[in-house]
């Protein structure tokens, strides 16, 4: 078995939930798509790293099914673990920076694939929603089926709290995303205000909209093993 860290990002105050992410720190061992992506698939985390120049920062990034050119709390995790002041990814060069217990990033909302964001007239909403079904007898969205969907609610509008929940819809075994940097993202950009979200069990994500068009994402991130 490959060598690999095991981050949880964006986790609570408390140091618990985040997302799991799996970081290979020496890609060249598995310099080939087809070989990383069979990596990603037996690991079945939402997403997996495989770090090709940690002093440069340069990364790819697979889920269990496919490369993403750009993910938010893959790149949140790799800036905290190599410490480097950005990220290479195919999509752009992604800032990043460490402020006491956060590692943020600076992307762009043109990076991350679409998804549809559904918002919802309370939190308990989002808390009662179940898993939605994938394939043709799941409800239509703008981008085809259930697939990609970010729900979302305020829980307090005015400080700007958000209760969220994100379904990939990938149909490869992750049926639910702990916590998605990338949708927080999207979402920052279309409210263009800050954000302290709480996305699934109990992940925190922090945003804030930068100059001519930038979004940063901050979270705390854990070495698991």
């Amino acid at each position: 078995m490959t060598d690999y860290d095991v981050l949880r990002v964006f986790c609570a105050a408390n140091g618990g939930y985040g997302n799991e992410l799996g970081v290979v720190r020496d890609g060249s061992v598995m310099p080939e798509r087809g070989e990383r992506q069979e990596f990603a698939a037996k690991l079945g985390f939402s997403e997996t790293v495989f770090v090709d120049d940690p002093e440069r920062g340069v990364i790819d990034i697979y889920t269990p099914s496919a490369r993403l050119p750009f993910a938010g709390h893959p790149c949140v995790g790799a800036a905290w673990l190599l410490d480097v002041p950005e990220l290479v990814t195919p999509a752009g060069v992604v800032g990043a920076r460490q402020d006491g217990e956060f590692s943020w990033i600076e992307a762009r909302p043109e990076w991350p694939e679409p998804r549809t964001l559904r918002q919802y007239a309370t939190a308990a909403e989002v808390d009662d929603l179940p898993v939605p079904p994938q394939g043709v007898g799941a409800p239509p969205t703008p981008f085809g089926q259930w697939g990609r969907v970010y729900a979302w609610a305020w829980e307090d509008e005015a400080a700007g709290r958000v209760r969220a929940r994100g379904f990939p819809g990938r149909g490869d075994g992750v049926d639910e995303d702990e916590a998605t940097g990338a949708a927080a993202l999207l979402l920052t950009a279309q409210l263009n205000r800050a954000l302290n979200i709480a996305q699934g069990a109990g992940s925190q994500i922090l945003t804030a909209p930068q100059p001519h068009g930038w979004v940063e994402i901050g979270g705390r991130v854990l070495l698991e093993r």
